[in-house]
């Protein structure tokens, strides 16, 4: 990789986003086409390091994002923020755009997502959808349902069961936790997990993901995301989402998915794919949950031929 741009990932701009200081680097800002990159869960801009120059050579302007939480992106917790959940990021996503990208172009975004980037990038793509070009996503979390899901818990019920998770997370000791996850070598177990390609797994990989996880602030974020997600309303999950933007179906949506995925297997974007006919699914042999980075080279090439032919820009 270009020395240059691992200077450039290591020195990046801040954004300053409702009060919180938010971390993301650029490629090439000043082409045509702009590209979000939004990591996944415990990743960070920077793990798109072997990416964006790619794309920064055929005239695209790549941005690559700290979701607030994540990376060098501030750290808050319930009472700085409330709940984190992919609603709050989608904002986040939203305001960048209009304050970061705007000034300097006009064009539809494209975005492009891992895990629970390609949850965020779903939902832009809902709420923002005359904004977006097309959304890439890289695995796609959540339960998926071909038919819309009767809601059978009665109120109370439902008021028990989260307020239940609340408490849980709240007195659930996450700094503990978190501690023991950075010394007794579970980051390196679950990146093994995660990559199919063991030899991908280096140094400056698990210096990615650990980095975060001992800043002081990190378990007060993660307890903001855990009470979050698990709360979300269901016009905030995947199977809604899907549902919502095919009804419209002004976003082209790409699913790239490794047949060697541990995280999330292979049938959940077949069932996607399924039940959503006019999404593309492309599957990567022999790659696991981090494509783009497991298998840069496939990722890029998949990902640019999609752009390249479409015509929403």
């Amino acid at each position: 990789m270009n020395n240059n741009f691992k200077e450039n990932m290591n020195f990046p701009n801040y954004w300053n986003w409702k009060g919180f200081k938010i971390c993301w680097s650029v490629r090439g800002e000043e082409n045509e086409i702009p590209i979000i990159f939004l990591h996944g869960f415990g990743a960070s801009r920077k793990h798109w390091r072997n990416n964006l120059e790619f794309f920064a050579k055929r005239n695209c302007a790549s941005y690559s994002l700290d979701l607030i939480g994540f990376g060098e992106s501030d750290q808050p917790g319930i009472r700085q923020i409330g709940r984190l959940n992919n609603e709050i990021w989608c904002n986040q996503v939203r305001d960048f755009i209009a304050q970061v990208i705007r000034p300097k172009s006009s064009g539809k975004v494209i975005l492009i997502g891992n895990s629970l980037g390609s949850l965020v990038a779903l939902t832009c793509a809902v709420s923002l959808e005359d904004q977006i070009a097309t959304v890439i996503a890289s695995a796609l979390p959540d339960q998926i349902q071909g038919n819309k899901k009767t809601l059978t818990n009665k109120d109370v019920f439902k008021k028990f069961k989260d307020r239940f998770i609340k408490i849980f997370f709240i007195f659930f000791p996450l700094e503990i936790i978190l501690f023991l996850i950075t010394k007794l070598g579970v980051i390196r177990l679950g990146l093994n997990t995660a990559y199919f390609k063991k030899d991908n797994i280096n140094s400056e990989l698990i210096d990615l993901v650990t980095k975060p996880v001992l800043r002081k602030t990190s378990a007060r974020s993660l307890r903001a995301m855990c009470i979050g997600m698990s709360l979300r309303d269901e016009k905030l999950q995947t199977s809604y989402l899907l549902s919502k933007l095919s009804s419209s179906k002004k976003v082209p949506f790409l699913l790239i998915w490794g047949d060697k995925d541990n995280f999330i297997p292979l049938f959940v974007g077949k069932k996607i794919a399924n039940f959503h006919r006019w999404v593309k699914l492309k599957i990567v042999p022999n790659s696991g949950h981090c494509i783009h980075d497991e298998d840069p080279s496939v990722f890029n090439n998949i990902s640019y031929e999609w752009i390249r032919d479409l015509k929403t820009l």
